[in-house]
């Protein structure tokens, strides 16, 4: 069992970089190994991605979001008991977006888990300041 967390901060509004985050259609722009991802009504999302080992997965999971809380949750059912959640929050400079995933698949302090989490928030980043994707 292991649980990961990275924060970074974001130049632009909070309000903009939440509507961004929080579009399923978003999610493999900057979540690392996402290749698809694909609302099938209510809080449901078919999904696929790369796992490190470069075998592909396939499934449903869920996604929640809370607007006024600017807190983005979500998760998979399996053994691995994959899930994970989001939050933006005002910063003096823009505004931070924190991540955190619990997953059994591995122990903790796997690199290669800690890297995704770290490689996400850089795409967040990249996104947003240099491509202006949440403007």
């Amino acid at each position: 069992m292991a649980d990961f967390s990275s924060t970074t901060t974001v130049d632009a509004s909070p309000d903009d970089l939440f509507a961004f985050l929080s579009d399923v259609g978003n999610l493999p722009r900057y979540f690392a190994r996402m290749t698809s991802a694909e609302s099938t009504g209510g809080n449901a999302v078919h999904t696929t991605a790369e796992l490190p080992d470069g075998s592909q997965v396939e499934g449903e999971a869920w996604f929640e979001v809370d607007r006024d809380a600017q807190h983005i949750s979500w998760g998979a059912e399996g053994s691995s008991e994959y899930h994970g959640y989001l939050d933006v929050r005002p910063a003096e400079h823009g505004a931070t977006v924190e991540v955190h995933l619990h997953t059994t698949r591995v122990e903790a302090g796997d690199h290669q888990v800690q890297n995704g989490v770290d490689e996400t928030l850089d795409r967040i980043k990249t996104l947003v300041e240099e491509q202006g994707v949440a403007a």
